[in-house]
Formats: C-alpha cells, structure tokens, sequence
C-alpha cells in the first residue's frame, strides 16, 4: 500500500466567470499601470487572491494498491510435439519457469495448455487464442509478456501485415522445442478438385517435399483408391507433379496417396495423404426409341422429361419399312430416323438407352444392334420394355443384342389381371426392396393390377418382380462393365394412371434407371460406412443374408471387429464410436469400404519441423526474442516498459524479461482545500486596502 498526491481545482464558479473576472481584473492594472498609479503590486495580490479563491485548489491524496502483472506460459501439446524428446525439453522449461517466476510477489503466473485438443474437427495448432482467452479478464495494461513453449508451427500466428501497432503492450518470447535443421519427407497435394464429371479426365498434383531447397531423385508413391489395388509410381522429389485419373461413378471417391520414408524422418505420419474427390453428373443423356404409338408412351417421356438432369431423345417409329404405301418421301411429314448418327457416330455420347416396345423390322440393320451390344458390354445401360407383338422371330433375342438379355422370350402372352410381387431377391434388392405399397412376404400387394405379361425364361441374372403365373416380370444382370434390365410388360402405364389403386411407377423407374447407371446407393452387393457425429454408421447390402464380421481398421492401424445385424430390406447396419480423426477401413473378407473422420490431413502434422519463422512477426512486433532449448533454457529478468526485453548476444547467458507494469488500483481518496477560502479573499481584500492607502499618500 503506498499513497500520492496531486494538485487540483474545484472551482466555485464556471470557468469562463473566472476567465471574464481575471480579465476585467487585467485591464483595470493596465489602466493603473498606463496612470502611473501607485500600489501596482498590491492590486496584482489583490486579484490574483480573489481569483484564487475562486479556483478554490485542492490537495488530493490516492491511497493506492499495487497490481501484480501477468505473465502467460503457453504450452503447445500439440501431436507434433510428441516428436523426439519435445515434450520432456518442454516439462523442463515450464518447471524453470514455474521455479523462477512463481515466486515472485508482483507477478502472477498463468500457464496455458493449448493444442492438445486433436478432435474430429481439429484445425491444427491454435496457442494466440488461447492467450486470448487467458486474457479476457485481465486488462492488457498488465500483461507483462508471454513465454510459448512450442516447436513453432502455429497455425494461428498473426502475419506481419495484420499485426496492428501497439497491439502486444508486452513481449512475446518464444522457446522452441526441437533441433535446429530438422529434416522430413512428406507428400503434398498441390492441387486436387473437390468435384469432378463422372467420366471426365481430371488431375491431381502432387509434390514430395525433403525440405528446403532439396531436389533430385525421385521416391515411390503408391496410389489406391477406394481401398482398391494401389497403383505404384516414381515420382521426382521436390517437382509438383500430375497424376491423371477418371471417375467411373458418382460419389465421394477417396485416393489413399503414400510415400516411401525418406533418409531422414521425424515421423510417417505425414508420408501418407488422402485426397476426397465427389463425383457428379453432368447431365443423362437418354435414347427413347418406341418401336409404335401405344398408351404407356407418354409415361416414359413424362418421366424423363421431368427431370432436369435428363436430356431425352426421343423417337417413336410411326412408319416401319413394311408400310409402303408409295407415298413421295417429300409429302411427308414424318422425321426420318437418324439411324447411323444415333447408333454409330454417337452412341458412346449416351448413358442410358431405352427400346419401348421395339420389335424387329428392319428398321436397324445387324450391324446397329451389334454396336449397341459391344457398347453394353463396355459400360452402358440398356433398359429393355417388352411389349405383346414380340413373337420369337420379331424379338431383340434373335439379334445380336439377345447375346446380353437375361431373359429368353417364350413367345407365350399371357393376357390376364395380376399384381406384380416381389421375389425373394426383389426384396433384398436395393432397386425394389422396401417400395412404398409392396406388402409383407405372403400377402398381396397393395398397388394395382396389370393386364399384359410377355413370358421369358431368366438364363442369367436376378428376377426381382415376378408377374402371371409367378413368371419372371422384371430381370437385371451385369454384362461386362455395363448392365441390362429387362420389363416383361408394358402395363407400368397404368400405375401412371391412377388404375386400380396406382403403383410406385416412377420410384421404380428411378432406381432402376439408377441402378444401370452404378450409382452406389443401388448396388445390390456392397458395403457402406457414413460419418454421423460422433459415430461411423456400417451398411452391408447383399442379395443373400451374410454374417460375417466386419474387420475395422483405424487410422492408429489397430484393428477390431464389429457384428452387424439384419434389418431387412437386405440390410445389415452396426455402428461405432470415433473420437480419433483419420481414414477408417472397414472390410468383410471380399468388399472394401472407407470412412473419413474429422479432418482427413491434419494440419498439424503436415510439417512436424521445428521452425521459428512462423512466429517471427510477433516476436518482433512485440519486442520478443525466440530461443532454441536444445541451447540451453534463458535467464529470466523484469524489466521496465520501454526498456530492452531480451538479449542473446554479448556476455554472459541470453535472457528473457517480463515487464514491470508497476499497475495498480486506487483503494481511497481524501481532498483538502490548499488554503481556505476565506483566507484568500482576506488576503485579497487586504492587498486592496493596502493599495488605496498607498495611492492615498
């Protein structure tokens, strides 16, 4: 406790009555002064008495309480300081700390553990705020510095340019942890879209970094995507480089890219990267080809065309090569098929193509139907809907496309009412599995009746509608990279309808259409896992019930099973808690999933190399000075504001200085009048008779 005092002025009249009165006090000396009147002196008492008195001065006494400054200890705990003997160089250092400036009575140390969060959402090292949340209740008037314990990758150190003046009152020292040149491999991604086009050529860049400055040679990367086979290749070392690829089908692929260990390594965890990369769609485009005019045509076009992801050709063959009536070619009004264009020159531009009641008559030459069958087989979808006028010589069967069908045509019609159901298959099946209306097993349907079955036997492939008679309605089958789905009826115009109850018509259209173009969600056999909060949610979808376990690997490579359990539909679904953010591997034995968790390349293990350029803005804006341990720990002063704050040159050991702020708070207050009042008028009064008597002699 210590106490001072000041001067001040209570005035007992505003300022500007006192100013008028000293003025008029001024002019009335002058005017003595300009007469050679005598008493000159004891009029300049006289007012300044009376004036004084009106400034009525008062002596003001503080009782004051001194402050103890603050001094902040960051240590980084961050994953990278786990590297080497970082963390037990940063133990040392807080324990000096704590010995040496502990104890002293006008400084109150605060350590701050940051960084050591490591969370799903992890965004790499982040000491300045928690500084600042160390700070929120301490006026920055004491602060008297801040001491990091860090191997100096910062992630929220300020930049040079954004540092404002006089932003740090106080010095931000800085010890680091680790080794000068430090060296690391590690892979980079220069460059990688976050979308692409399913079938689009893209390119990912990519660098192997040694250090510095150090190029030449070159180092094995292996590349697997989707936890498929990796892919080995030579890459230069220190030269960005282009890896070409394309995505098959729409999703999130994941490219796992690894680098061999280099001659030097603080750690392998940044020798691996993962790049995710969402594929989408352009635009479907869609051949409709109707082999003649009938009711359900117009359902499919609705269908098609209500979807703006869709661009749809379509043709309806109105007059077949057999209706020769002689009419001039020029009187009509008809389109002429573009047959070579459509099925030659631009077949590979389409992804979906749709024969709707076709039928052979000449209109495609062999040829045609042999490039569609080789297109098929080399990934595109074909969607075949039958109609009644398909007997065996009339049928795509006895084409080169019937080499694909999964079905083989009887010839038989069957022209009665029933409900199409869903097999055994069909309701394991992701494209008919659990559709709206579709019942239990052993009960009927609830949607309503069709009238027309074109009867085939299934050689290939799954049925997953059955129709009259149990007889196969609906097949799919894989044809090479491609995929065929064939309708045995063209009575789904009905459900479109609103007859006897209606049907999913265009849900089922959907998937199916779907399923021929490979989106993941439809595949029949495969195995999914999703990131939801906390949690890795594992789907396991198979045509036949399966009960394996699924094998997990974690990022940290420790393995563990899990069980699922059957939920119908085809499903099997388990779930698990993740707290450790990284790429997960989920496999049953035959399928391959993954599952990236949190930030899929942590930023703080990027670069594990201990470097104090990071935070060289600050320590210098700050007045700061950065220190090496491994040189040994700094000596520890209190200096004065303004003064120098550190020192690592001349004699002895280089040291570090927390500011003496010398801050304190004002505990009481007492006032005493200079002189009183009534003194100083006296006086003043006195000064004036004194001055009369002596212009009286």
């Amino acid at each position: 406790m210590n106490s001072d005092f000041s001067v001040v002025f209570a005035p007992v009249v505003p300022w500007w009555a006192i100013a008028v009165l000293g003025a008029a006090g001024l002019a009335l000396i002058a005017l003595s002064l300009s007469a050679r009147a005598s008493g000159l002196w004891w009029r300049l008492l006289a007012v300044g008495g009376l004036l004084g008195a009106l400034c009525n001065p008062l002596i003001v006494v503080e009782d004051r309480r001194g402050l103890p400054d603050i001094g902040i200890v960051v240590v980084d705990e961050s994953k990278s300081q786990a590297t080497g003997n970082r963390k037990e160089r940063t133990e040392q250092a807080l324990a000096a700390l704590r010995e040496r400036l502990g104890t002293q009575n006008d400084l109150e140390l605060r350590v701050v553990r940051a960084g050591g969060g490591g969370g799903l959402d992890s965004d790499g090292t982040r000491l300045f705020a928690a500084v600042e949340r160390a700070l929120a209740d301490v006026p920055r008037a004491r602060l008297g510095g801040v001491v990091m314990i860090t191997d100096g990758q910062v992630h929220d150190a300020p930049k040079a340019e954004a540092i404002a003046k006089d932003a740090w009152p106080a010095p931000v020292h800085v010890l680091l942890t680790g080794e000068r040149g430090e060296r690391d491999r590690r892979i980079v991604i220069e460059q990688a879209p976050t979308y692409a086009i399913v079938g689009k050529p893209q390119q990912l860049t990519l660098r192997i970094d040694d250090g510095p400055g150090v190029t030449g040679g070159t180092a094995r990367v292996d590349l697997r995507r989707d936890g498929g086979e990796p892919q080995t290749l030579r890459l230069q070392i220190g030269v960005p480089q282009t890896i070409d690829f394309t995505l098959e089908r729409a999703g999130t692929a994941l490219f796992e890219i690894a680098v061999e260990p280099g001659p030097r390594e603080l750690t392998l965890d940044n020798n691996r990267i993962v790049a995710a990369v969402s594929a989408v769609r352009d635009r479907l485009r869609v051949l409709l080809v109707t082999g003649e005019p009938h009711p359900g045509e117009r359902t499919w076009r609705s269908l098609l065309k209500s979807d703006p992801s869709v661009d749809l050709v379509h043709f309806t063959i109105l007059r077949p090569p057999e209706a020769q009536d002689f009419t001039p070619v020029n009187e009509l009004s008809l389109i002429a098929f573009p047959i070579r264009e459509l099925f030659e020159v631009k077949l590979n531009e389409f992804d979906l193509i749709i024969f709707d009641r076709y039928r052979r008559r000449d209109v495609l030459a062999q040829i045609y139907l042999d490039n569609i069958t080789r297109w098929v087989r080399g990934g595109g979808a074909l969607l075949l809907s039958v109609g009644p006028n398909q007997g065996p010589s009339n049928s795509l069967f006895n084409s080169p496309i019937g080499q694909i069908m999964p079905g083989v045509p009887t010839g038989r019609v069957i022209e009665q009412p029933f409900k199409p159901e869903l097999t055994d298959y069909g309701r394991r099946h992701p494209v008919t599995a659990e559709l709206p209306g579709a019942g239990s097993p052993g009960s009927e349907p609830g949607w309503g009746r069709w009238f027309r079955h074109v009867d085939a036997d299934q050689r290939r492939g799954q049925t997953l509608l059955s129709g009259a008679a149990n007889r196969p309605l609906l097949l799919l089958d894989r044809v090479g990279d491609g995929r065929v789905a064939q309708l045995q009826s063209d009575h789904i115009w009905l459900w479109a309808r609103g007859f006897d109850g209606a049907g999913p018509h265009a849900e089922l259209l959907r998937r199916i259409a779907h399923w021929l173009m490979k989106e993941p969600e439809l595949e029949e056999n495969d195995l999914r896992a999703a990131v939801k909060g906390g949690r890795i949610e594992i789907t396991r979808r198979s045509l036949e019930p399966d009960g394996r376990p699924i094998e997990i690997t974690t990022p940290t490579g420790e393995k563990r099973q899990v069980e699922l359990r059957e939920v119908g539909g085809g499903r099997a679904t388990g779930s698990i808690d993740v707290s450790e953010p990284g790429l997960y591997h989920f496999s049953d034995g035959v399928r391959v999933s993954l599952a990236a968790v949190g930030a899929l390349n942590p930023i703080e293990m990027g670069d594990v190399r201990t470097t104090d350029e990071l935070l060289k803005p600050i320590v210098v804006a700050s007045g700061g000075r950065s220190f090496w341990l491994a040189d040994g720990l700094p000596e520890l002063r209190r200096t004065r504001p303004g003064r120098e704050t550190g020192g690592t040159s001349g004699i002895g050991r280089p040291w570090v200085g927390m500011q003496a702020n010398n801050d304190y708070i004002v505990t009481g207050v007492s006032q005493t009048p200079l002189m009183p009042a009534l003194a100083i008028f006296l006086l003043g009064l006195g000064a004036l008779v004194a001055a009369w008597r002596r212009e009286g002699r």
